[in-house]
């Protein structure tokens, strides 16, 4: 019996058991639905399961992301926090130190009822490339404040917490630095390694948390920091408002001041990895998204193909409302098995990635934790909704033109392109279009690019919702330009299913024009931003070779002695030093680098890749220049020409912006001084790096071990140009890596959409071969229309895919990214990989239309017309 026919017996069968009761009807109906979706689920599995592997990945990757992200950022935070211990404020300068004459005042403050200080330094440690967070406390003050900091000594010698050569670390920094109490570790102070004993452990440390704590005397001796604070914890007496103290104090100190509490520490991470993580998630997501479409082409192929029996239960009593509750309920189910997969695929990536890889996916924003992957029920259920959310999304256009069909039409055959004829209507497809175009001017949203992000959603959908109209237009002109030339006849029959058709063919390629669109937007981004990280490291290494003291931490500096060495030593031409250092303007937010370095304020571009023009040097008028990073505009609204007040040195210094340069290495900002601006305002005369420039007849291996062989020389690390850029651009690649990842999804799902799509419609249309075999034309005739169907089909959907990608990428490179990351890039495009990638498509849905053709010829012709009853 005809499957039609079966579908409609069964469907009498079960309207006969359905009646006397109300309660009866209810279980007859739900027997019915049940008895579809097992009818459909058998039928259709092969597509099923695509549909649903295509959900689970994209709900996997996004879960994944999230519980990762989410994860590190707890974990940093808290323990970050830990540091503060019971403070209710902290108290700290806009640099990095302070003079301690402040503390008595603080601590002599109406309403503090304790004041500790802490010295806070980022110690280098030789050989390693991270440092060692140091705090230097005063043991009777801390113990109050933040008793889990203080060290335990050992019980023969309790005075360790006074002494001067005593350290106390953490467990998870005694296994990074390799020793145990009772033995010795080096610190960097200066060029030279100062030696500490371990005396003891810390009471308390988080997971992973590499921290070591000492007196806060012997930190400001041994590190050169006498007399110097980083910040001073009070905790208020009972009955003060906190939040009024806080700005009353803020007010009276003034700018060069940054009152905050501990728990801004939250904010100023958050701010610091946002752009990150929701990047990762957005991108995550795009798997997802797709899988939208792969829905959407599934349920409608598979309503097109069921168009006579959902008629036939219309005039057996199926009502309009439940039949579309039907046809979403089959999406749904997609949605829910796909969903639930991917929440557990998720969590095991997301713990093998934690467990493998670390906590960060190359982004490098939470060192020193050791999070832990845990079951989060808010962003498990926002994921579950996603997943069933776009499954019910693709499947809603189907169910309403199914439940919409007149039956009496509906049971003719040949009217499946009749059910996709309003997918040709161009006016939603444009108002996307517009409303995309609309968003892309606008600015973000708590500083992330959301508006950037619908605006690429729009663009997605109302490009393919355009495919049908371009289908029709494209394929009809090709049809009458070959009309008189004499097309062969696949040619010719091929030419006139797709313009007869553009429907169908439109909902085949709708999968492979969202993917292959996604490829090539996310495909230009990537190259673009590597490319250009490549030219501005280019653009700023023009020396032979650079040096610094062992890199990481803030206690590795260079004296002016050292500095006169070094520049003195034989076949060196130059050596220009740079100071780096940080400057606290806004407490809810990372700190802002102050780079100062030789630059020419005449030719500011020879030294900095600027973004824009620049303040001539005769416009300084004797002001102060400094050249900011692009970040420094977004954030802070700097502009070209202005005066700023920059609290250096212990005192609000004028300034004027002198130009905007690119910076793809600090986006929370940077401002850069000339080298002999910073030492007046500052009297700081250190240096932490060093660009060396060989003279010529010497060379670069002479000149370092000329360099090593200095008094301070094993201090010193050296890299060269080329070193610095594979470096890198290593790191780069790392931090993208899930950007490959998915490119390779997308790739994956747009095969599986074309296995889908085209086995769907040749099945779908084996009355029509089974006429064309009646007329002469042979199997093999068939399998060649199939063929040039899929590859006119898909060409065409590479050419439009390309088209709506290059437009994304736009989107991408000049409104997310420079919103995301508050930094500009210039277009470069990939041609070999979107090549090659577009050449596997092609010759995939080619193939994949014939193999999914020798199916429906091989049905006898005459079986094949009588099924058209």
């Amino acid at each position: 019996m005809p499957r039609t026919m079966a579908v409609s017996s069964g469907s009498v069968r079960l309207m006969s058991d359905v009646a006397p009761s109300q309660s009866a009807h209810a279980t007859g109906r739900t027997r019915l639905a049940r008895w579809l979706l097992e009818a459909e689920w058998r039928s259709q599995w092969g597509r099923a399961i695509v549909a649903v592997a295509t959900i689970a990945l994209g709900v996997a990757l996004g879960y994944a992301v999230q519980l990762i992200n989410s994860a590190a950022f707890n974990e940093f935070s808290a323990a970050a926090r830990s540091l503060s211990g019971q403070a209710d404020l902290q108290v700290r300068g806009a640099q990095p130190t302070f003079d301690e004459a402040w503390y008595p005042k603080l601590a002599d403050e109406p309403g503090v009822a304790l004041a500790s200080p802490v010295l806070e330094l980022d110690a280098t440690v030789p050989g390693k490339n991270m440092p060692l967070k140091v705090l230097g406390i005063d043991i009777f003050k801390a113990s109050q404040i933040a008793p889990d900091l203080i060290g335990v000594p050992a019980s023969h010698s309790p005075m360790d917490t006074l002494a001067d050569d005593a350290v106390f670390l953490s467990p998870a920094a005694q296994q990074w630095l390799n020793t145990g109490i009772g033995q010795h570790i080096g610190l960097l102070s200066g060029t030279a390694s100062v030696p500490f004993r371990v005396a003891g452990g810390i009471v308390r440390a988080r997971p992973g948390q590499r921290i070591a704590v000492m007196d806060i005397a012997a930190a400001q001796w041994r590190f050169g920091r006498l007399g110097k604070l980083s910040r001073v914890d009070l905790e208020l007496a009972r009955g003060v408002d906190r939040e009024s103290f806080r700005r009353d104090l803020q007010a009276r100190l003034g700018r060069q001041w940054v009152i905050s509490e501990p728990r801004d520490v939250d904010s100023r991470t958050d701010r610091l990895s946002r752009a990150y993580r929701i990047n990762m998630n957005v991108l995550a997501l795009v798997a997802l998204f797709t899988g939208a479409f792969l829905v959407f082409s599934t349920q409608a192929l598979s309503v097109v193909r069921r168009r006579s029996q959902l008629a036939m239960l219309r005039v057996l009593g199926f009502t309009r409302g439940q039949l579309l509750r039907q046809i979403l309920m089959e999406g749904a189910l997609l949605g829910v098995l796909g969903s639930v997969a991917g929440l557990a695929l998720g969590y095991a990536l997301a713990s093998a990635a934690l467990h493998f890889f670390g906590s960060d996916l190359g982004g490098g924003y939470f060192p020193g934790v050791r999070p832990r992957v845990g079951f989060e029920p808010l962003p498990s259920a926002i994921f579950l909704v996603l997943g069933i959310g776009v499954s019910i999304l693709g499947s809603l256009a189907p169910a309403l033109e199914a439940a919409r069909a007149r039956p009496a039409a509906a049971l003719k055959a040949g009217s499946e392109e009749g059910a996709l004829a309003k997918l040709a209507t161009p006016w939603p497809a444009l108002v996307c279009l517009v409303v995309a175009g609309v968003l892309t001017q606008m600015p973000p949203v708590f500083e992330a690019p959301i508006l950037g992000y619908i605006a690429v959603a729009l663009l997605l959908v109302g490009g393919i919702a355009l495919m049908p109209r371009c289908t029709a237009m494209l394929f009809t002109a090709i049809g009458r330009s070959r009309a008189g030339r004499g097309a062969g006849t696949t040619s010719a029959l091929s030419l006139a299913r797709l313009a007869n058709a553009p429907g169908q063919a439109s909902v085949a390629m709708s999968g492979v024009l969202s993917s292959f669109a996604l490829i090539v937007a996310m495909a230009i981004m990537v190259a673009s931003f590597r490319v250009s990280v490549d030219e501005w490291l280019e653009h700023l290494l023009s020396a032979n070779l650079y040096a610094r003291v062992a890199p990481g931490g803030d206690t590795g500096v260079l004296s002016l002695d050292d500095q006169a060495k070094m520049a003195a030593v034989a076949g060196i031409k130059t050596a220009a030093f740079t100071r780096t250092s940080q400057l606290t303007l806004d407490p809810a937010r990372p700190a802002v680098v102050v780079l100062a370095r030789e630059i020419d304020a005449a030719d500011p571009g020879a030294s900095l890749q600027m973004s824009g023009p620049v303040l001539p040097e005769a416009a300084l008028r004797g002001a102060t220049p400094a050249w900011v990073s692009e970040a420094m505009v977004d954030l802070y609204g700097y502009r070209l020409g202005q005066h700023v007040e920059l609290p250096l040195g212990g005192r609000n210094r004028m300034l004027v912006v002198a130009g905007v340069w690119r910076d793809y290495v600090r986006q929370t900002g940077a401002i850069e001084l000339r080298l002999a601006d910073y030492r007046q305002l500052t009297h700081d005369t250190g240096a932490t790096d060093v660009a060396i420039t060989v003279a010529p007849g010497a060379s670069v291996e002479q000149v370092m071990t000329a360099l090593r062989a200095l008094p301070f020389g094993r201090a010193l690390e050296f890299s060269q140009p080329g070193e610095i850029r594979a470096r890198s651009l290593g790191i780069f690649d790392r931090s993208f890596a899930v950007t490959y990842l998915l490119e390779a999804v997308a790739i994956v799902i747009g095969l599986f959409g074309v296995a889908a799509t085209f086995s769907a419609q040749t099945l779908a249309r084996s009355r029509e071969f089974g006429m064309l075999r009646h007329v002469g034309v042979t199997r093999v005739q068939i399998l060649a229309i199939l063929a040039k169907e899929g590859g006119m089909l898909t060409a065409l959907g590479i050419v439009m895919g390309f088209v709506l990608g290059f437009a994304i990428s736009l989107i991408l490179v000049f409104v997310v990214n420079p919103q995301s990351f508050h930094w500009s890039m210039s277009l470069h495009m990939p041609w070999l990989v979107l090549s090659l990638v577009a050449g596997v498509m092609l010759v995939a849905s080619c193939a994949t239309a014939v193999v999914a053709g020798r199916r429906a010829v091989s049905v006898d012709a005459v079986r094949a017309v009588k099924e058209d009853w």
